[in-house]
């Protein structure tokens, strides 16, 4: 153990200052890590890349899974093991080879195990389901310091918590993932003028009742900053972009993009036949680490009129950057899992991000904002987006938001069974009463 109170991460607007750092390199310097903190009553904490850190993390144990980062694809079995410190960038490179794909987000440096653990909402989500669904087995320390193979049929109750539940019930050193026979698809984002944002949203939303499960999509719109690393057409704009990946053929797909394109001029096009190694294109995630705050609430549904409400609020007038995107759900989304997962809210239509950097911005004049959409969204509310929360408040309300009352009070049980000490309550927050 090390005495480092600075790690590096990706978000780069919570501070994280362990008491103790463990750079762990296998499952057996976790378990010395887990037993050490146990027996001092220090609380431990996991952090691979930093992606969906939701809060700050003081004192305790960090045990930081970064180095343990290989990859190993069966070609013949469709699956992967994956380290926790492995990226989804390098589980795709792996894959690629064989014509395999995981199901992976749209940022190739997110953390590929936390991100599952956390349900997992990819690219391909709505013909595949979640990436927790595609889990195969996980290997985990648990507060007894024990490692332990959980699959469906050793553990099935911890098989269940920990693919939806998050970090709660210990550190997930690795995992068994399904791949899916995917090697290329149709794809990329289509730009407007964000004048035309409240038609955009309104025939995408009616485009959306119509496609295919094989078409996952999303809409995304934000003020671009005026630097030159951007493309001339986007500099210093308030943009409305649908990104679309369809795993079809190039012209079912041209077809199937063609209502879009008649909303009116596109600021850009990029949608065309593409490997899978390229599917990051598509959101064109930042690649660099900065400071964010953010929300991710679970609709029912959606109308119209609200969507344009909430692009109203969160637009060139609010008071704050904030990237707004909406995913279409559903499909196989909305399917029950042959082994069923604490994965909460598979009946939602569309899950509505928000997302605001923290570069000065005054985070209760964010935290306000979101309230005003949450308010505008209410009717359609389920709850929170485990993945998808950044800095909102109480923790540990939070947490309670991301699951219904059925699961809060499964995965409480599991933690008084599991951690009855809550060495892991961390900046994840359940407690044992599901609290």
């Amino acid at each position: 153990m090390s005495a480092t109170p600075a790690v590096d991460s990706f978000q780069t607007g919570f501070t994280l200052g362990p008491d103790l750092l463990v750079e762990a390199t296998g499952a057996e310097g976790v378990r010395a890590a887990v037993r050490d903190a146990a027996a001092r009553g220090l609380p431990v904490s996991v952090h691979a890349t930093g992606h969906g850190l939701p809060g700050p993390v003081e004192g305790g144990v960090l045990i930081s899974t970064r180095r343990m980062d290989s990859v190993t694809v069966d070609p013949g079995r469709r699956t992967a093991r994956v380290g926790a410190g492995a990226t989804w960038g390098a589980v795709i490179a792996a894959a690629a080879p064989h014509g395999l794909a995981p199901l992976n987000g749209s940022s190739p440096g997110v953390g590929a195990v936390s991100y599952t653990l956390g349900g997992g909402l990819g690219i391909l989500a709505r013909e595949f389901g979640y990436a927790a669904d595609h889990v195969r087995s996980l290997d985990v320390v648990t507060a007894d310091g024990v490692l332990r193979h959980v699959t469906p049929d050793t553990e099935p109750d911890l098989f269940w918590g920990l693919r939806g539940g998050g970090h709660r019930l210990g550190v997930v050193t690795g995992l068994e993932i399904g791949l899916v026979p995917v090697a290329r698809l149709y794809g990329g984002s289509l730009a407007f003028d964000g004048d035309a944002a409240p038609e955009v949203l309104r025939r995408w939303l009616e485009w959306t009742r119509t496609v295919p499960e094989t078409c996952t999509s999303s809409v995304a719109a934000l003020r671009y900053p005026d630097m030159p690393q951007l493309p001339e057409a986007l500099r210093g704009r308030y943009v409305v972009s649908v990104r679309v990946a369809y795993t079809g053929t190039t012209a079912d797909g041209e077809a199937l993009v063609a209502p879009l394109r008649t909303v009116g001029p596109a600021l850009s096009d990029s949608l065309r036949e593409m490997p899978y190694t390229d599917s990051h294109t598509i959101h064109s995630d930042p690649p660099f680490p900065h400071a964010y705050y953010g929300e991710g609430l679970m609709l029912r549904d959606l109308d119209a009129g609200s969507a344009a409400r909430v692009l109203e609020l969160t637009g060139p007038k609010a008071p704050m950057m904030t990237v707004v995107q909406l995913n279409h759900l559903g499909g196989a989304l909305s399917a029950r899992p042959a082994v069923d997962s604490a994965v909460p809210h598979r009946e939602a239509g569309f899950l509505l991000r928000l997302l605001s950097p923290l570069d000065g911005t005054d985070v209760a004049a964010v935290r306000a904002l979101y309230a005003e959409v949450a308010g505008e969204t209410a009717p359609y509310a389920l709850g929170r987006a485990l993945n998808f929360s950044f800095g909102g408040g109480d923790r540990a309300e939070t947490y309670r938001d991301c699951h219904g009352p059925g699961t809060r009070e499964r995965l409480a049980g599991l933690v008084s069974r599991y951690d009855p000490a809550s060495l892991f309550g961390g900046p994840y927050g359940i407690s044992r009463d599901g609290r």
